[in-house]
């Protein structure tokens, strides 16, 4: 594997990785503009932005985005994070050029017609109401924003209905000036690509842009709080969350081990306990998530409103006992679990695509994959222990939903961690 890196004058960026003997190539743009970008009476316009670059554009209408991209067997989409929105495509070797053109067109030239604004704004609002009727999902809104309370940083991507029923033409303008600037773009391709063909054309596309400079983002702060919503449905759902390192921290790996082994697979503590042998939920997991200057470990489970009180008090017990017992026998299995997880799923073009744009906007350079892996050897069953201890003092956010009433609250969790 071959990864290159050019950047041209006005900033804009453009990283590579050849993948010898593949057929097919996968290539994108990634914007450092995202919900945390958002001031408060645009909470939802960078996701409405990303749905209005599919609805034409000065070149093509709508349906021609998508016929030139199919008829030739490719696959193009989108999606909206915290920190990035990113517009890519997945075609074969010999139709990279057109994959690029089409994807410089819809980030650089949409016409934002107002008939299309409606009926997005529709499509969107039902996304939103879908969002609502799925539980499992709406609760991690919830969760974020009682974790990170009145900031940027905690609301929900899609935005509340009554924003994205105002936002106009001129909104969307606004917010295109503000953050789609060269040097807020990373242009990431991987598979069967020619580096050289794609930076000359990158050039021609992007080339005589002006940079307009990265504005001040709020810092996030995890404050932690309680969301809990009442509604007879036919599971209790239950989400926790801690602060945990941002992916800069030194001690990310251990936090990403840690959560792997309390809730990663079937293995895994909270699975073998509270499924397992105790039979209490279908679903039960923790993962661990890393931004620029934060992160969150979150376990979430899926229960019955009896036995949401049972569940509750063993997922605390386990949390206490990862702190004293976690076994070196753990560790090596999380570590393994990882470490699979990330060399499987870069096998596909589009995942090394991904990985080269996230990594070169975190770290203004792609780590070799190598230095990932030693990151993760690195980590020892002390230092998953330790990190252990720690979290269980650390702010925490609670969000129920379903038959909850008589769950357990924030402040009954903090009293029996302290216990």
């Amino acid at each position: 594997m071959t990864i290159r890196l050019d950047t041209l004058p006005n900033g804009f960026r453009i990283v590579t990785e050849q993948m010898p003997g593949l057929k097919s190539a996968s290539v994108g743009v990634w914007v450092t503009a995202g919900g945390r970008h958002e001031r408060v009476e645009q909470n939802g316009i960078a996701h409405f932005l990303e749905h209005m670059a599919f609805k034409g554009t000065k070149r093509r209408t709508a349906l021609k985005i998508a016929e030139e991209i199919e008829d030739v067997g490719g696959y193009i989409n989108a999606y909206t994070s915290r920190e990035m929105t990113a517009y890519y495509a997945r075609v074969l070797e010999n139709d990279v050029a057109l994959a690029l053109d089409v994807i410089a067109d819809i980030v650089l030239n949409p016409v934002f017609e107002p008939r299309e604004i409606e009926v997005e704004r529709g499509v969107i609002l039902q996304e939103i109401g879908q969002a609502l009727d799925t539980p499992d999902d709406i609760i991690f809104d919830w969760l974020h924003e009682a974790s990170y309370p009145d900031q940027p940083f905690g609301r929900t991507i899609l935005g509340p209905e009554e924003r994205v029923a105002g936002f106009s033409r001129e909104d969307l303008t606004r917010f295109v000036a503000e953050h789609y600037g060269p040097d807020q773009m990373i242009l990431s391709a991987a598979g069967g690509i020619d580096h050289d063909a794609i930076v000359a054309q990158a050039t021609a596309l992007f080339g005589h842009l002006k940079p307009v400079g990265n504005g001040l983002v709020q810092p996030a702060r995890f404050m932690g709080g309680e969301r809990r919503e009442v509604k007879k449905l036919e599971q209790a759902h239950f989400a926790l969350s801690f602060e945990s390192p941002g992916y800069r921290a030194p001690d990310v790996y251990a936090a990403q081990v840690y959560a792997t082994a309390l809730g990663g697979g079937m293995s895994s503590r909270l699975f073998q306990k509270i499924r397992e042998e105790r039979g209490l939920c279908y679903t039960i997991f923790a993962q661990s998530g890393a931004y620029e200057d934060t992160g969150q470990i979150t376990v979430y489970a899926g229960t019955s409103s009896d036995q949401i009180q049972d569940l509750t008090g063993l997922t605390i017990d386990e949390l206490k006992r990862a702190a004293e017992d976690m076994t070196e026998a753990e560790v090596n299995r999380a570590r393994a679990q990882m470490k699979a997880g990330m060399l499987m799923g870069l096998e596909s073009p589009s995942s090394r695509a991904e990985r080269i744009a996230r990594l070169l906007a975190i770290y203004g350079r792609v780590p070799d994959v190598d230095e990932a892996v030693a990151k993760i050897d690195a980590v020892t069953a002390s230092d998953v222990r330790d990190y252990a201890g720690r979290m269980l003092s650390a702010p925490a956010a609670l969000a129920l939903y379903g038959p909850v009433k008589k769950a357990p609250g924030l402040e009954g969790i903090r009293s029996r961690l302290a216990a």
